[in-house]
């Protein structure tokens, strides 16, 4: 007896083109916001929001399988995301301004449709595989558009704003969140690089990748992105401890060092000083040396890859005591946690970095954040359980704020939901972060290639959210959410074929 589909053929190529459709849309939705200042503000947001949970609607049609979700892990992301969307929501009876809270539960809600959409997307292992390559890709390609501002000054004309002081910005309109978006990326190609599942043609360009990625991270002389892409590759390398992977590491390390040293010794590509004519100058050294160390890297990285195919090189797993790997992992959470130590112990006053792209800021522990944070614990103590409503942290600033600066965020999304949305908030923050955990570790049993880059860009974006407003901007989060949809997707088939 043979087995037929019972659809016919038309019917089947038609759901398979609709959905292909709407994968290559939810991939490509954090590039598009990315060119639109980053999604932060309302109608770009907007459209987005309306545009996710469409694509939700599609793939709830033409995914394979149950729509609800089945595991505990989904269970937890999705319903804890869900459940802050409607906190936020029932929050706008408390908070102290309607249009700033409304601003956050339009941003829930485009997250939450994203992760649904996400975790209904890439159940198809092949379409899961792909896309830890496109949100690569995709960070190249905002990453790229600012550094060819620095490096072809006069034919694109970013137009950097004041307040970065000569930092790369543009086009997320945020140096930090710049810095954060290159750390995510320059992680994915770092693990794309020592993949061995990865073809070796993609193996070699991800090493090149990596370059100019991490001379952008240095450009935005961002210490929180910074920080935070230390953690990740702590992780990275404790998630696939292979020699293939250390070198692959290594030697993405190495190629940013070389071209930011470089870079550091250009002001007019490091800081935008000088006249047009200087920078064009300066920016044409800068990109014909980051493409010689682009050749130079996949050069390697091609030699490395032939190399472990011959047996020249070793490709088994690097030997880790069990104490070695906790002390990995120690240093991975101190490396996340550092920021938080130092506000203990660090006042604002003289030690704040100077203004602007200066190396000076790389090497100060100083910053004005540690009394936004301040002021968020102190309003989450005067209201525990409930906060003062979403988008409040704002009117608490104006009313305690020790030193004349207008802020909205408190530059921490687990502080700032703490003081907004309380230890009700706060729990359902962490539902949703527990559950993403959960499927990591899932997938990581199942299949640990697939998670592992993955789950060391998650360690970068929430590091790092742990010390900005990411949260707020759109074209950063959604390459978070879209990983941790495919996660979601991966446990949830994962779970089926047990």
């Amino acid at each position: 007896m043979e087995l037929r589909d019972p659809r016919p053929p038309a019917l089947s190529g038609a759901r398979a083109a609709l959905g292909a459709a709407a994968r290559v849309v939810l991939l490509a939705g954090p590039t598009a916001l990315a060119f639109l200042k980053g999604g932060y503000y309302e109608d770009a947001r907007l459209v987005a929001a309306i545009v996710a949970w469409a694509l939700v609607a599609v793939l709830a049609i033409v995914a394979d399988g149950p729509v609800l979700p089945r595991t505990a892990a989904a269970r937890l992301a999705v319903g804890g995301l869900a459940a802050l969307t409607l906190w936020a929501l029932l929050s706008k009876g408390w908070a102290p301004l309607p249009g700033p809270a409304g601003d956050d539960v339009q941003r829930d809600v485009l997250y939450l449709g994203a992760l649904v959409a996400g975790a209904l997307a890439w159940r198809p292992r092949a379409w899961a595989s792909s896309v830890e390559v496109a949100l690569a890709l995709g960070t190249l390609v905002v990453i790229g558009y600012g550094v060819l501002g620095r490096t072809l000054p006069g034919l694109i004309d970013l137009k950097p704003s004041t307040y970065a002081g000569g930092r790369l910005d543009q086009p997320l309109t945020y140096w930090n969140a710049m810095g954060a978006l290159a750390a995510i990326g320059f992680v994915l190609w770092a693990r794309i690089a020592g993949d061995e599942l990865r073809a070796r043609a993609l193996r070699v360009a991800a090493a090149a990748a990596a370059l100019p990625t991490g001379l952008a991270l240095y450009l935005t002389y961002s210490r929180g992105a910074l920080a935070a892409v230390a953690c990740g590759l702590l992780v990275l390398a404790l998630l696939a401890p292979t020699w293939r992977q250390v070198r692959s590491v290594v030697l993405v390390v190495l190629g940013a060092a070389l071209v930011c040293a470089v870079a550091g010794r250009l002001d007019g590509v490091a800081s935008v000083s000088g006249s047009l004519g200087h920078r064009e100058a300066q920016g044409a050294l800068m990109l014909a040396i980051l493409v010689a160390a682009m050749i130079a890297v996949a050069a390697v990285q091609a030699w490395m890859c032939g190399g472990e195919q011959e047996g020249r090189l070793r490709v088994d797993a690097v030997p880790l005591t069990r104490g070695l790997r906790r002390l990995g992992w120690a240093a991975a959470v101190a490396v996340a946690l550092l920021p938080f130590a130092l506000a203990a112990v660090s006042e604002r006053g003289e030690e704040n970095p100077r203004f602007g792209a200066s190396v000076e800021r790389l090497a100060s522990t100083g910053s004005n954040r540690y009394a936004y944070w301040r002021v968020a614990l102190r309003t989450a103590a005067d209201h525990p359980l409930g906060g003062v409503g979403a988008g409040g942290f704002r009117v608490e600033w104006l009313r305690e704020r020790p030193f004349r600066e207008s802020v909205r965020d408190a530059h921490s999304l687990y502080f700032e939901t703490l003081a907004e949305l309380g230890l009700v908030g706060f729990a359902l923050l962490c539902a949703l972060l527990a559950g993403v955990l959960l499927a990591v570790r899932r997938v990581l049993a199942a299949d640990a290639a697939l998670a592992t880059g993955p789950a060391a860009a998650l360690a970068v974006w929430a590091a790092h959210a742990g010390v900005d407003w990411d949260w707020e901007l759109p074209a950063l989060t959604l390459v978070a959410v879209a990983l941790a949809g495919m996660l979601l997707a991966q446990a949830e088939a994962a779970a089926r074929r047990a």
